[in-house]
């Protein structure tokens, strides 16, 4: 009996040694390697899209920089790599990206079965329908026996597929494996109807022929709640990408911004000295500098100016913030306290 218990404990005590040393993977890796490797959307307008400088721009791929902010005090440290909807969780599973921010809906099964993790939601999503005006439809519930475009390995083919057996309506569909695929099939007139996330129609809107004779239909028909993710296991990094999107909030509801940083470093207020780490040694538990949320808001600025900045009402996609607004504002975005 006492030998069993020894090779229990034993066996705990290995388990605890290895999670610990993994623990520490990630960020080093990223570290020695100097710059991050992000998994990215490589044709979404507002969120993920290089131009044909290899400039890369949109929320999430802010966020990245923000990461890299937060570790190198330099946004720029960054690679992206452009993964398809099929190819991105396996790149992460294997190590190839360090982090995947590329408009992934956080589910169950991504969680329990494919062994990753969602530290954050940056944008809480719906998915919706696109249809061209000379259609004459208003509703979604109007496209029984409609053919619709959407994109295979994605959560948004299982939503149309519950959608329409829920209120007893036939369909075609019409999948194709890349969003760019997709979007080109449906805007060629290969399908009635194109379904994605809302946020991703009114991207995907922007590159038709004549994007004025298409119209989003009003029903949102799935919760979308995207965000980045991480592998099982590495507890310490995702406490960095999760931080990174609380910053970026508790920056907004404090009324920090990328302009205003350095004059809120000699604020007396509590909460604006410990996120800015002019109090308290909170960026320490995580492996990085004290400073690290000065860091992402010195070069990046906080959720709602990046929102404004690639997707939001002064974008081209003109997105009003409504779910993704602060808590304080009806919206879904709450920071959590760093005390």
């Amino acid at each position: 009996m006492k030998k069993a218990f020894a090779s229990i404990a034993f066996g705990l005590a290995t388990a605890l040694v290895a999670t610990s040393a993994s623990a520490q993977a990630t960020l080093e890796g990223v570290k020695q390697r100097g710059f991050l490797q992000c998994g990215s959307n490589p044709g979404l307008a507002g969120f993920g899209v290089p131009d044909a400088q290899g400039n890369w721009t949109g929320l999430d791929v802010e966020f990245c920089r923000a990461i890299a902010a937060a570790i190198f005090d330099d946004p720029t440290k960054v690679r992206f790599i452009p993964l398809s909807a099929k190819d991105r969780f396996t790149a992460l599973q294997s190590g190839e990206v360090d982090v995947l921010a590329r408009n992934s809906t956080a589910t169950m099964s991504r969680d329990t079965q494919l062994g990753l993790d969602f530290p954050a939601i940056n944008y809480f999503d719906g998915q919706g329908f696109m249809v061209r005006k000379k259609l004459g439809v208003a509703s979604a519930k109007e496209l029984n026996g409609a053919s619709v475009c959407t994109q295979q390995g994605t959560t948004t083919e299982l939503n149309l597929a519950d959608y329409f057996r829920s209120n007893n309506m036939k369909y075609e569909v019409v999948a194709f494996a890349t969003a760019d695929e997709t979007f080109k099939a449906y805007d060629a007139g290969r399908c009635d109807a194109f379904t994605t996330d809302a946020s991703g129609l009114y991207a995907e809107r922007l590159k038709a022929s004549n994007p004025d004779d298409h119209i989003v239909l009003p029903e949102i028909i799935s919760k979308e709640p995207l965000g980045p993710a991480v592998r099982h296991g590495d507890n310490q990094w995702g406490d960095i990408v999760r931080w990174t999107h609380m910053a970026m909030l508790n920056a907004e509801e404090l009324g920090i911004t990328k302009a205003n940083v350095d004059q809120m470093k000699n604020s007396q207020n509590p909460e604006i000295k410990r996120l800015l780490g002019t109090e308290g040694k909170f960026g320490e538990a995580t492996g990085l500098t004290n400073d690290w949320a000065y860091r992402i808001i010195k070069h990046i600025g906080n959720y709602g100016e990046s929102f404004e900045r690639n997707v939001g009402e002064g974008s081209r996609l003109k997105i009003k913030r409504g779910q993704n607004a602060l808590w304080t504002k009806g919206g879904l975005q709450y920071g959590i306290p760093v005390r």
